[in-house]
């Protein structure tokens, strides 16, 4: 009987605002959990999921709205693979722009690329949400157990 192992994934999202340049406009992102659920080392296909970043925008007057969303490495040094870990052991994935899942989304560094959107706000909040689109390549034969990463949003205006 071959021995089967199961592993529960998930990335939680933090949420960074930075402080604006003009008092009358403020940004703000929340991101929810990207949850890959049970992750199988013996299939041949990635585990893939979908998270969301929202991002409000709050103003007194109508204005052009533009912004930045940077996403950080988490555990790992390098967007190349982010890990997440269950104690000492790492599993890797990645975090992308787009469905097609060839884009990574970070800083604009290490061949990673962020996303950027602008509006005209006329009322006094604004909400649009973002998809991430995470991925969990196939085969990484790792110990069973619940791994988990967290990343940082930065929205820059």
């Amino acid at each position: 009987m071959m021995n089967r192992r199961r592993l529960i994934a998930a990335v939680a999202i933090l949420f960074l605002a930075h402080p604006v340049a003009s008092s009358a406009l403020t940004c703000t992102a929340t991101a929810g959990s990207t949850n890959f659920g049970s992750y199988n080392p013996l299939s041949a296909a990635p585990a893939d999921s979908v998270g969301t970043i929202s991002v409000t925008c709050t103003n007194l007057l109508s204005l052009l709205v533009g912004y930045t969303i940077q996403l950080s490495t988490g555990l790992s040094t390098t967007y190349a693979a982010r890990e997440m870990a269950n104690g000492a052991y790492r599993l890797q994935y990645n975090l992308y722009t787009g469905p097609g899942r060839t884009v990574i989304w970070g800083d604009g560094t290490g061949g990673s690329a962020t996303v950027s959107d602008g509006y005209l706000l006329l009322l006094l909040s604004t909400t649009i949400d973002y998809s991430v689109y995470g991925r969990i390549p196939a085969g990484q034969n790792v110990a069973v157990g619940t791994y988990a990463d967290t990343i940082v949003v930065s929205v820059i205006y």
